[in-house]
């Protein structure tokens, strides 16, 4: 079974959630099109969840998929914070930022109850989880509004975690994605696999439907997946130059140049691994360093220090969500790029 198959779509292609960087605009254009359009509500409340579906509605009657982050809040340590405001005590003196002022709490909200309910009066086609599963009785509301359920394996314990607990397909989260890791069952990078070698192990040894994700940005992408048994692909980076997509005009400006090449994993922005390009905090601190507050805590210091550098025209603070192969994202509307895309499955 393809995704054409579980969720009555034309083309077997997801557009990736990308929380920040798109909303109900990209995602209509690509369902549209006939792919699978994407809600990112990792940065939502229930109200603006409400809005978002609404306004997806309002533009196509096609399927689409609602994304949710599943982590555990984390309870912020004052000292542990203090010690990330010291790590970030230059960049605060040189931009001029004030800690005192910096809010606390989290940035980014898991799913729940409210949400679970916004879901039941809208009725997508998918819902898909990063970083796990909801509890038992969250994921038993997620499935009353009649969708199908995927989750984000970036190994093959969690893909076999992931049926077990009852998906109805598993996303193979190669280790090229632009983003959040989808890594959840531990926190060891040397874990990670490139999609074309994850892809096959879950392929071989799951029998729910497996979805490549992860450095697939043109049709000739989609092709090998689909050689290597998926059944169905997700792509995020190509879409982010698309017009109807919301990357600023510094995220831009990155993707169309040479420093596209160079990206890495970094707990910087929000205190997860995520891949993103190189850029001046990432190299000065490096991308991995000692003491970032649990995801999402890290969020409110950077965010404050993103504001001051972004008025500066400068993208030194600037999480530039990108995976490893950026070749195919180009200024086209997402119907064009998404029925490229497609070509692929069809060769």
């Amino acid at each position: 079974m393809d995704l054409r198959d579980l969720l009555a779509i034309e083309h077997p292609l997801i557009q990736a959630p990308m929380a920040g960087a798109q909303n109900h605009l990209l995602a209509a254009a690509v369902c549209g099109a006939g792919g699978l359009g994407s809600i990112p509500a990792g940065m939502l409340d229930a109200q603006a969840l409400e809005r978002e579906l609404s306004a997806i509605e309002a533009l196509t009657d096609r399927p689409y998929n609602v994304n949710f982050f599943c982590h555990q809040t984390p309870t912020a340590d004052p000292a542990h914070i203090a010690a990330w405001h010291q790590l970030l005590a230059p960049y605060f003196a040189e931009f001029g930022v004030d800690p005192a002022q910096i809010p606390s709490g989290a940035t980014r909200q898991p799913f729940d109850a409210t949400m679970a309910a916004v879901l039941e009066q809208h009725r997508p086609a998918l819902v898909s989880f990063h970083f796990g599963l909801p509890t038992p009785e969250l994921l038993k509301h997620a499935r009353a509004s009649g969708a199908k359920i995927a989750a984000s394996a970036t190994t093959l314990e969690e893909g076999l975690w992931l049926q077990e607990h009852g998906v109805d397909a598993v996303i193979a989260q190669g280790l090229e994605a632009g983003g959040h890791r989808g890594i959840f069952l531990g926190e060891e990078l040397t874990t990670q696999l490139g999609t074309f070698a994850l892809l096959p192990q879950l392929v071989e040894a799951l029998h729910v439907p497996v979805i490549a994700a992860g450095g697939i940005a043109d049709a000739r992408g989609v092709a090998a997946a689909q050689a290597l048994g998926a059944a169905g692909v997700q792509v995020g980076t190509a879409y982010l130059l698309c017009p109807e997509s919301l990357t600023n005009p510094l995220h831009r400006a990155a993707l169309k140049s040479e420093r596209a090449r160079h990206t890495a994993l970094t707990t910087l922005f929000t205190g997860r691994p995520a891949r993103s390009i190189v850029n001046r905090i990432m190299r000065e601190l490096g991308p991995l360093p000692h003491g970032v507050p649990a995801f999402p805590l890290a969020g409110n210091a950077i965010s404050a220090l993103r504001a001051k550098t972004e008025s500066l025209d400068l993208d030194h603070c600037t999480p530039l969500w990108a995976g490893q192969n950026a070749s195919g994202c180009r200024e086209v509307p997402a119907a064009e790029l998404t029925r490229e895309l497609a070509a692929g499955w069809r060769a």
